[in-house]
């Protein structure tokens, strides 16, 4: 890790290096998608900015591809390498605002190629100044956030109860089992997590936007007696409708989760009365820049707020767990930190995230406190 820099006013960013990266799952992870194929690895982009004075930021993006993200690798890298790298070099690091207003004049609501620009420039202001994220974002208000245990779909009941107390046993206390593809093996699943890890845990669903409505509130209907915390996304992006049809209902809470990407999606979510809850992602809704927006009109609007993530490395990790250390109002259990719970096989940092007992410890460097593994690099990058 870099020692603290004092601050030069004059400092400029003198490169942009967009860098793919494909991490392998332990085991291929598998969500609620019509194909129903399990993923044996995660793509994503690392963006590395350099000054003239020698400090370094590192931003990250994912390219998940699922409802709501039609992403690839090739896609955002060419987006940040010819699109944003030539906006961004030649000017300081602490014109954020003024930076992530001219990506998205160039490549209007491009949420998830700015994501790792705007991070990576959090980042380096932090190091520059020799000081967490946490306090450019307003100070911290908590050390650490309990993290969601987000259950890979398993082959049967069995096999994902298994799932689960592999996790209880690691001291995570709430999880997320998904739902959507087969409606009697997803009672089977939900019945058998509850009495096998009883009352004293949290559970709620996820259906990846996969259900129509008739067939969310049919499930949700069958669901209700497991005393579920959330259902989340149980329909399409674009059915608000259907979503504020189901928390209308009021049998289950409703968290939204595609159907929010930008400030005026969350508004016409609250315009709506379509959800109790949202999850913000990294990617999903552009980096911290973005994010900081979206939180406190949810709170204004009385909805709950889960940080959460795509499968990611302990870049954004790190960046979600310095936006949740600076909020001082009260935060959903989320799972933003999915590399911390032994899903990927490997890392590209020198010192990963830590959690313990199913807590996420934020990071106490400046910055983010990450530093990029060059040998986890070479070995991982896609176009090395």
């Amino acid at each position: 890790m870099r020692p603290p820099r004092t601050h030069n006013k004059g400092v400029t960013i003198t490169s942009l290096e967009a860098i793919p990266v494909r991490i392998p799952f332990k085991v291929p992870y598998k969500i609620a998608t019509a194909d129903q194929t399990a993923r044996p690895y995660f793509d994503v982009v690392i963006v590395r900015l350099k000054t003239d004075d020698g400090a370094e930021g590192i931003g990250e993006t994912q390219a998940w591809r699922r409802q709501g993200s039609v992403e690839d690798v090739r896609n955002l890298v060419n987006s940040i390498r010819e699109y944003f790298a030539p906006i961004v070099v030649g000017r300081s690091p602490f014109d954020i605002a003024a930076i992530m207003n001219d990506l998205n004049k160039v490549l209007y609501q491009s949420l998830y190629a700015q994501a790792p620009v705007g991070d990576a420039l959090y980042d380096l202001s932090g190091k520059l100044l020799g000081v967490p994220v946490s306090t450019l974002l307003g100070g911290k208000c908590r050390e650490s956030i309990r993290q969601l245990a987000c259950l890979s779909m398993q082959p049967d009941a069995k096999a994902l109860v298994d799932l689960a107390e592999w996790y209880r046993a690691r001291g995570f206390r709430h999880f997320e089992v998904k739902i959507g593809l087969d409606a009697e093996a997803d009672v089977r699943n939900v019945q058998a997590v509850r009495e096998r890890l009883g009352d004293e845990v949290s559970i709620q669903v996820d259906s990846n936007g996969g259900m129509t409505f008739d067939a969310a509130l049919r499930l949700l209907k069958k669901l209700e007696p497991f005393g579920l915390k959330f259902a989340e996304q149980p329909v399409p992006i674009w059915d608000l409708d259907g979503l504020a049809a189901l928390t209308a209902w009021g049998g289950i809470p409703i968290m939204a989760d595609e159907s929010v990407s930008t400030i005026q999606s969350l508004l016409e979510v609250v315009r709506r009365r379509a959800a109790t809850s949202l999850q913000t992602k990294i990617g999903k809704n552009g980096g911290i820049h973005y994010i900081r927006q979206l939180w406190p009109l949810a709170q204004a609007a009385g909805i709950g707020i889960m940080p959460g993530n795509h499968p990611v490395t302990s870049i954004a990790a790190a960046a979600t767990a310095h936006l949740c250390a600076a909020w001082p109002g009260p935060l959903i259990e989320g799972c933003f930190a999915e590399n911390t719970a032994g899903e990927q096989a490997d890392e590209i940092v020198e010192q990963p995230i830590v959690v313990k007992n199913g807590e996420v410890f934020v990071p106490d460097g400046p910055g983010f406190g990450m530093a990029l593994d060059e040998a986890k690099i070479k070995r991982y990058r896609l176009d090395a």
